[in-house]
């Protein structure tokens, strides 16, 4: 019996949402009395650094054909990897990959699956874990009966937790299946923190006016250490990248603070954000519905508040 951890590296190394899906998994061993172990699919070069943070053993399958995704074959070598280990949990990060693998690697091993997990499963004699329904609104209670359970754990739920150091990494043996996908290029971001990884984003929509102004929410990120995201209309208007869409039909995130400045706060948007352990909302409208969901709220115009923070920020960092 063991927990299996998918443990997804992009480049060839490793982010924060594996290491949190190594601690879920550490954890969940805790709870069921047994032990961790982290895989790794291609070409990963600090695989080891995954036992600091709970994997007791950490298993390295070095395919080259394994380096693009394939949820076929993907599928395939994880289940290889949990049966030979004997693994009664499988855990995947609920990424884009991991959405994809969940349903499948859950009727390869004949297992029960809860994707979007965002707890740690209970102790008291059946296996169930909560996550957040309905756009956020509700959590739901899972009870996994299956022998074997798939789950996929939500980023920023679980902080890394270093309790151990490097280890050695051991090759695993597995049938690659020839892979029926051709990757012909592959376009990334460069220069800045995957959104789901964002612990802070300063978000912004069509209360800016115009895509000239966008200067001072990129200045107020850059201090404070942030991503940039929008709402919807401001990515379809061509004002921002699409990959910066926040919301029910772009990325979903959960920061630990969000900043939505000029946005309204349709229900759409909420649903992707509603998760942020806090929530700050700049708009000049007092009836935006943004301000029900918000923590902290400041109704006034943006362009006059805004470079208030950018200055008082400034001032903090020069006291520091």
């Amino acid at each position: 019996m063991s927990v299996l951890v998918f443990a997804e590296n992009q480049g060839g190394s490793f982010k924060k949402a594996a290491f949190e899906a190594v601690t879920y998994g550490y954890k969940t061993a805790q709870v069921l009395g047994t032990e961790c172990i982290a895989l790794c699919l291609g070409e990963a070069s600090n695989a080891g650094e995954l036992g600091k943070y709970g994997a007791s053993k950490v298993l390295s399958v070095a395919d080259a054909s394994l380096n693009s995704f394939d949820s076929q074959a993907y599928t395939n070598v994880i289940a290889q990897a949990a049966e030979a280990n004997g693994a009664n949990v499988v855990v995947l990060m609920h990424s884009s990959t991991g959405k994809g693998l969940v349903g499948r690697l859950a009727a390869k091993l004949n297992a029960g699956s809860a994707p979007g997990v965002n707890q740690i499963p209970t102790n008291d004699g059946a296996f169930r874990v909560k996550k957040n329904v309905f756009s956020g609104k509700a959590i739901a209670e899972v009870e996994i009966k299956s022998a074997i359970k798939v789950v996929s754990v939500m980023g920023n739920s679980f902080q890394p937790e270093a309790v151990g150091g490097d280890i050695s990494v051991e090759s695993f043996s597995a049938d690659v299946p020839a892979s029926r996908v051709t990757v012909k290029s592959v376009d990334k971001v460069q220069g800045s923190v995957p959104l789901p990884e964002a612990e802070v984003v300063v978000s912004a929509g069509r209360g800016m006016k115009g895509p000239e102004n966008w200067g001072i929410i990129e200045e107020l990120a850059e201090l404070i250490g942030a991503a940039t995201a929008c709402s919807r209309p401001v990515a379809d208007t061509h004002w921002r990248p699409h990959h910066e869409h926040v919301g029910q039909t772009g990325v979903a995130i959960r920061p630990n603070l969000y900043f939505a400045i000029g946005i309204s706060g349709a229900i759409q948007h909420l649903a992707g954000v509603n998760s942020s352990k806090v929530i700050v909302v700049i708009n000049k409208d007092p009836e935006a519905p943004f301000f029900k969901a918000a923590d902290y709220g400041v109704c006034a115009d943006l362009f006059d508040v805004v470079p208030r923070l950018i200055e008082s920020f400034k001032k903090h960092k020069a006291n520091v």
